[in-house]
């Protein structure tokens, strides 16, 4: 197995595709060039990719492959990022692998009508995430303390600590979600989109504190900065509780990506 297949990064229209190949320093997945198909008034960034590494049988292994994975999706991100930089695009799903170019250009055709439609509701929008964390103070070990058994007060001392420490829990828990619900508020008048994603967990949750709100909001170019300010500014007076913004970016969690691994 030494051929090569076409890997698709994202749709755009044919009028705003770079004639030329993307700047050689903006390398593709696999290090390889970015280049485009075009189909009627649509267009596509693409580029070539060993067959050995990007089969469907391939992929199945390497998308276990967690340094792999990571690789290729920085790779796959800086091509859209680059093209959303300049016109609106319409991200497609990690390894989107198709047999060759011309199983591209007809995906395009069959696809015309909900792409030109999607383009032209994304049309000057980007994307922000907001994640709301709660900085929930640790519990304590659940061991009654020894040493002082003499102190008539350890068991008390101990569990009136201990009730201090959920309360403290509850309250930043209650004030992570008032900032949730102020997020949204402050976004009414500014995004025209919000998803909804699943709070981060476990190995996707890398910073510190607890991951109560993970959204996506489609919002109008010309208030991107806006809507930045805005958010920070909701965890204003909230003791344990931080609001991060990220973006802006292609409207990834807009664009219904249906595509997906595997030879097409």
């Amino acid at each position: 197995m030494n051929g090569t297949l076409t890997y698709a990064y994202a749709v755009l229209r044919a009028s705003d595709a770079p004639d030329a190949p993307l700047p050689g320093e903006v390398r593709g997945v696999a290090s390889a060039p970015v280049g485009v198909v075009r189909a009627g008034p649509l267009a596509a960034a693409v580029s070539a990719v060993p067959e050995e590494e990007f089969s469907q049988e391939a992929l199945k292994v390497r998308l276990e492959d967690l340094a792999w994975l990571e690789a290729t999706a920085r790779a796959h991100h800086l091509v859209i990022e680059t093209l959303a930089a300049r016109t609106t695009v319409l991200p497609l799903r990690l390894a989107t692998v198709y047999l060759d170019e011309p199983r591209v250009a007809r995906m395009l055709r069959e696809r015309e009508e909900p792409f030109l439609a999607l383009l032209d509701r994304l049309a000057d929008h980007v994307e922000w995430g907001v994640k709301v964390y709660a900085e929930v103070p640790a519990e304590a070990p659940a061991v009654v303390p020894v040493g002082d058994t003499g102190a008539p007060d350890s068991g008390r001392a101990y569990l009136r600590r201990r009730r201090q420490e959920r309360q403290a829990r509850d309250d930043t828990r209650r004030a992570a979600e008032r900032a949730v619900r102020l997020t949204a508020e402050l976004a009414r008048d500014l995004a025209t989109e919000r998803v909804r994603h699943r709070p981060q967990q476990g190995a996707l949750a890398r910073t510190p504190g607890e991951n109560i709100a993970n959204d996506a909001y489609l919002v109008p170019r010309a208030l991107a900065e806006e809507f930045r300010e805005r958010m920070l500014s909701a965890a204003d007076g909230l003791a344990g509780v931080r609001v991060e913004v990220t973006g802006p970016w292609a409207p990834y969690s807009f664009t219904g990506q249906q595509e997906g691994s595997g030879e097409r």
